[in-house]
């Protein structure tokens, strides 16, 4: 019973570490579930709302659906990055738990514990010595790359899953393995994706591994592949990951959010000792930063190693496949974009091959198990190549060095997380109207749909809080098909000037263009509320609504001096005039983006004229970009652009289109394009939009 009793006390001890560790580095506040101001930007915030609105919906089968955040998009809880694991725990009980709630807190806690006890497993398995356990697992505690985490991608946070799968890859086989790794992998699917992909792999080397060493029968490995990829497939299912099914997954990034072959020793702002190295855009996301005190372990590690005098190598030779299974994980991670420090190497690699890789886009978060594999070899190599007495002098000078140099890191994650607590987030939306149509209205959209809309945050906290379904969200990935019919419905409802009576619309400057000229004045309210362009359906017929103080919308169409030449660059007063059918702004200007587009303008004066300066996309085997211009719905010209720069369409209105634009005060400019082509079709890059003209400059005379 003592021996018993001691045993349980020493168990304690890493948990205990794993508390201790916690609060030096995030500390108490993020504990607080009401306390939501540290995940008040970014991506925690979608992880948070992702939660919020979750929390409030009608349960769905899979359980993981989550269809008020995202709304037509359609999503899953786990493209919110919301950890389906804690959020299927706390769901059940969510008319019980305050308002706010919040559980992240708690998860960076399980994070640090659990990625002590796995710590002290894994030098478990060489060492019986306590202290030296306790030393070494405080080394996995303060990982830069798990840490910097805990305040971009929470989910991430959850090394523990790795180091339990390293444990279970590496300790002697036992009867409950299968249990042992279908709780693990079950646990990774409900957690996040590149966790699972990395533990699978080193459970499949794993199985693969014993079975070949006779150490399980081909049966029974078998029967543990099928079993355990079916309660994979089943937790994956019920989080929502299959809520997807189309090239919305199929997002460029491969090659580029990499590890950098140098990311080990790439200190960037985790070491006050080691300088930040020279690299390229994309390395962050493959950080792996060992830490100073890791480092100087390696170099003591290398006297033994040199000398001979440990097994490291004949250890290393009795897991093979284990190891190959990490040096796979590394290759992904580096890409066929290799980076050096500042310099690249880039291998071509086939376009399905990249399709495929880019399902898991940030490639360079692999390399993740062959640096903990790292850490465990260093350990290995020191406690078992010196006397205890060295050993222990050793790992606690070295832990006393990371901790105090990767304090430059994370001393700002923890001003990150030691924010002054509060239950809300600021918001702009102070006027009274806010209030009175969440009461009127039974939804929230952001007129274009798209992902990431740029007033997401600020939507998406006025609708968690009053329980409205949005799609004016952030989502790690988004259904492409069910986005561009979105879209479709969209622009027939802002040209027709039909809207739901039921929805609270809020428009992108683009958008705000067309629906100020089909907007029926008799019911619908178009007004700029607290920096918003707001469309309430019907709020001229509500008795019991405020009245909205709103001048004629055409207002909110800039106005334009006669004469004056605007360039459509990203900083230009251009960029308001531009309706549907553009791209993005970009420096020298505007593509043309579909079949059809728009400008809209107020003029100070009468038109006369007006002078369009454009490039057309055109090839050897596209000589020509046929291109129709309507004025408030009258055509003017119909011609054909052969040159691909250069061009200036100087178009005279007619007296009839002078005088309509007059009366109508909006000079509506409608393009219509017979054979717009993407670059792609043209084999000129991988660019599948279909684009015709690219407009520069506009001068209205």
């Amino acid at each position: 019973m003592k021996l018993s009793a001691t045993h349980r006390a020493t168990a304690l001890l890493p948990v205990l570490l794993g508390i201790l560790a916690f609060f030096i580095v995030v500390g108490p506040r993020a504990l607080n579930p009401m306390n939501i101001a540290w995940l008040g930007d970014g991506d925690p915030a979608t992880h948070y709302q992702g939660w919020v609105f979750f929390r409030h919906s009608p349960w769905t089968f899979p359980l993981g659906l989550n269809p008020s955040y995202g709304l037509e998009l359609g999503n899953g809880i786990i493209f919110s990055d919301s950890n389906p694991l804690f959020a299927f725990i706390f769901k059940p009980f969510s008319a019980l738990l305050p308002e706010p709630f919040q559980y992240f807190g708690l998860w960076l806690l399980t994070c640090f514990v659990l990625q002590s006890w796995f710590a002290w497993k894994l030098i478990g398995l060489f060492s019986r010595d306590v202290a030296l356990r306790l030393l070494g697992a405080g080394m996995f505690l303060f990982i830069p790359a798990m840490i910097v985490r805990m305040s971009v991608h929470l989910s991430l946070a959850g090394h523990f899953l790795l180091l339990a799968g390293l444990y279970l890859a590496l300790r002697p086989l036992t009867p409950k393995r299968r249990l042992a790794w279908g709780a693990l992998l079950a646990a990774a699917a409900l957690v996040h994706a590149y966790l699972l992909a990395m533990v699978a792999l080193i459970w499949l080397a794993d199985l693969a591994a014993k079975t070949l060493q006779r150490r399980q029968t081909p049966g029974k490995a078998l029967i543990e592949l099928i079993g355990l990829f079916l309660l994979v497939s089943v937790c994956c299912w019920q989080a929502g990951y299959f809520s997807i099914g189309d090239s919305g997954l199929a997002l460029m990034g491969y090659g580029l959010f990499r590890a950098n072959v140098l990311t080990f020793f790439d200190a960037g702002v985790w070491s006050y000792t080691l300088q930040d190295m020279p690299g390229v855009l994309g390395d962050g996301d493959g950080f792996a930063f060992l830490g100073l005190g890791v480092i100087c372990l390696g170099i003591f590690a290398l006297v033994p190693v040199l000398q001979g005098t440990t097994d490291l190598g004949a250890k290393a030779r009795r897991y093979p496949l284990v190891l190959l299974a990490l040096a796979g994980l590394a290759i992904f991670a580096v890409s066929n974009n290799i980076g050096i420090g500042p310099f690249e190497i880039r291998i071509p690699l086939p376009d399905a091959v990249v399709a495929v890789a880019t399902i898991f886009r940030g490639s360079g978060r692999m390399i993740w198990p062959l640096m903990y594999m790292a850490i465990f070899a260093i350990l290995y190599v020191v406690i078992r190549g010196h006397s205890s007495r060295v050993a222990l002098m050793l790992l606690s000078v070295a832990l006393v060095v990371q901790v105090a140099d990767t304090r430059a890191g994370w001393a700002v994650s923890r001003g990150f997380f030691m924010a002054t607590p509060s239950p809300t987030w600021k918001t702009p939306l102070v006027d009274p109207f806010w209030e009175q149509a969440a009461k009127r209205y039974q939804a929230v959209r952001w007129l274009r749909p798209e992902n990431y809309p740029e007033q997401w945050m600020t939507l998406a906290d006025y609708s968690g809080r009053h329980h409205l379904p949005t799609n004016a969200v952030y989502l790690g990935r988004v259904s492409t098909v069910a986005t561009e019919a979105a879209q479709a419905v969209s622009d027939r409802m802002v040209s027709s000037g039909n809207y739901a009576a039921d929805t609270l619309y809020v428009l992108s400057n683009r958008t705000v263009l067309e629906a100020a000229l089909t907007l029926n004045r008799d019911t619908d309210v178009l007004a700029r509320i607290d920096g918003l362009n707001v469309l309430a359906p019907g709020w001229k017929r509500c008795a019991d609504c405020l009245p909205i103080s709103a001048p004629d919308p055409l207002t909110l169409i800039p106005p334009l001096k006669s004469g004056e030449r605007v360039v459509f660059n990203p900083s230009s007063l251009a960029t308001f005039f531009l309706g549907k059918g553009w791209a993005n702004n970009e420096p020298w200007g505007t593509w043309s983006e579909g079949n059809e587009s728009q400008i809209a303008l107020r003029p100070t004066a009468r038109v006369h004229s007006f002078l369009l300066e454009t490039t057309a996309l055109l090839a050897p085997s596209h000589t020509e970009q046929a291109v129709e211009i309507f004025v408030n719905d009258v055509r003017v010209l119909s011609t054909r652009l052969v040159k691909p720069e250069a061009n200036r369409l100087n178009v005279e209105l007619p007296v009839e289109v002078q005088q309509r634009v007059e009366q109508q005060g909006v000079l509506n400019i409608r393009f219509k394009y017979a054979n717009a082509i993407s670059p792609g079709e043209l084999g000129m890059g991988k660019d599948m939009r279909k684009l015709a003209i690219g407009i520069q400059a506009l001068t209205v005379n």
